[in-house]
């Protein structure tokens, strides 16, 4: 059974930079009324205290996609599991993940969108395993650098395990 090892970001942290974020995009997006695509499950607290701090008026919709399966090492592969709901076309779309590795999900995820001729598209993650990135995806909107481990909490599980979590930690698969 793998362990909770050390945690990254505390409650507060977590709390001031998903403030800060939304601040940003509230100014950005004055006299705009963005839409706020959660990538599920994993951004789903995320975006639920993101949508909280941002002042101009907005709507949400949800993408699922995969590339994890049951494992820490991404598959390579994006699977959407659940489309949107709403038709973003002329929208200013703000896709927000909780955190981005290798950029295969939220770049394949983005590339989807773009075919809808949204006016805007710019991602908003949380965490940032940029050491793993394998492909250049533009982030608008980034909260914490990480490093190369695999974590869990806010959102973030393994095998659906520690989304509850209300902290970052690295899972540690040592024990």
């Amino acid at each position: 059974m793998r362990e909770i090892g050390k945690i990254l970001f505390d409650e507060v942290t977590i709390r001031n930079k998903v403030q800060e974020l939304g601040g940003r995009i509230s100014g950005d997006y004055a006299g705009k009324e963005p839409i706020i695509v959660s990538i599920l499950k994993g951004a789903v607290i995320f975006t639920t205290d993101l949508v909280r701090s941002i002042s101009c008026p907005l709507t949400i919709d949800f993408l699922q996609a995969s590339s994890y399966g049951m494992s820490t090492n991404s598959s390579g592969t994006v699977a959407v599991k659940k489309e949107l709901e709403a038709d973003i076309e002329g929208r200013h779309v703000l896709l927000v993940d909780t955190i981005i590795d290798t950029g295969k999900t939220l770049a394949s995820l983005m590339k989807l969108l773009a075919l809808r001729n949204p006016a805007s598209i710019n991602a908003v993650v949380l965490l940032d395993k940029s050491c793993r990135r394998l492909v250049d995806v533009p982030i608008a909107y980034r909260g914490f650098e990480i490093p190369d481990a695999f974590v869990v909490g806010y959102g973030l599980d393994f095998n659906e395990r520690y989304r509850s979590l209300p902290y970052i930690a690295v899972l540690d698969e040592d024990r």
